[in-house]
């Protein structure tokens, strides 16, 4: 049973300041950290990439391996987990990038639909800079969404790619989007919390760790588009904390070892599992891609996490 936290009011309040920022970072070219505003990178990078890769023949190679993907399996112990949530099989998808590439959503979702997970958690970046509008991506989730059985249901994040008004669009579709707020699973007397905060990428405001701060009882998850907050997660407390953003580097050197990671602290955990104090972490490596529309070395991932109890 899902228990819901969410105060109407806050969330207008946070569609207005969304609202403002994001027409502000557009005219800008920026974005508000976490860590203080920074400029958003050229689009004559990415042309550069593009320009480097045709003049190598590696063009089509890296087109089609941003088309594939894995399915990974992880299980994570904790020796507090609630007893019944032991086996607890999460399915955990992030930068979907809807849109980027044809057919994507059927495509997945046919790898998708025997899993049967207890819970979906997507991390954020659903578009690309606010494209295709928010109505238009849930609409080619809908597949997706229809493909994979989730007894809880499925819980979001939105990224530094996300407008605002993806979060009625993917709540019209039965996918429960958290900004800075939680909701609570619950089976007889035991109790897992999730804690989603907004992005705190480009739109950072104190909300996001103020979220991280208020719920402060239980097995707390965090889920956060990015790693910025691991060091303030471990230190409130929270057992795991579920991430993308960096799609693992996308462009890696022989063994995944990533080029660009896109972060502003936190490098060392820009994929795969890891761990700060008594804090489990999971970065995924992403599905989709960006405006470089390739991946070398560095399969795109869905990731099914199973909670073991020690």
């Amino acid at each position: 049973m899902m228990f819901l936290n969410i105060d109407s009011r806050a969330r207008e309040r946070w569609r207005e300041s969304r609202a403002r920022i994001e027409k502000e970072n557009t005219k800008n070219r920026k974005r508000d950290s976490i860590y203080g505003t920074k400029s958003r990178p050229r689009p004559i990078i990415f042309n550069v990439v593009s320009f480097i890769l045709r003049l190598s023949g590696l063009y089509n190679r890296g087109l089609r391996n941003a088309r594939e993907f894995i399915i990974s399996y992880i299980d994570l112990g904790f020796p507090d987990l609630p007893a019944s949530f032991d086996n607890y099989k999460i399915l955990h998808l992030s930068d979907l990038h809807i849109g980027c590439i044809d057919d994507f959503p059927e495509m997945i979702s046919n790898r998708f639909s025997e899993l049967n997970p207890d819970l979906v958690i997507m991390t954020g970046d659903f578009q690309t800079h606010g494209t295709p509008s928010g109505r238009d991506t849930a609409d080619m989730m809908r597949h997706l969404k229809a493909n994979v059985q989730s007894g809880d249901g499925w819980l979001a994040v939105l990224g530094n790619h996300d407008s605002y008004d993806m979060l009625d669009a993917l709540e019209a579709i039965d996918v429960r989007v958290l900004v800075n707020e939680s909701v609570s699973i619950s089976r007889g007397e035991d109790t897992l919390h999730f804690v989603g905060t907004d992005d705190v990428h480009a739109f950072n405001t104190p909300d996001s760790v103020a979220a991280l701060e208020k719920f402060q009882d239980g097995f707390r998850i965090a889920l956060v588009h990015t790693v910025d907050l691991a060091t303030i997660a471990n230190r409130l407390r929270y057992k795991l904390y579920l991430s993308g953003h960096t799609h693992g580097g996308q462009l890696c050197l022989p063994g995944g070892r990533p080029l660009v990671t896109r972060l502003d602290s936190h490098r060392q955990l820009a994929s795969g599992k890891w761990k700060i104090g008594n804090m489990l972490g999971y970065t995924s490596r992403g599905l989709g891609h960006g405006i470089s529309p390739f991946r070398f070395n560095c399969p795109g991932e869905a990731t099914i996490i199973r909670l073991i109890k020690e």
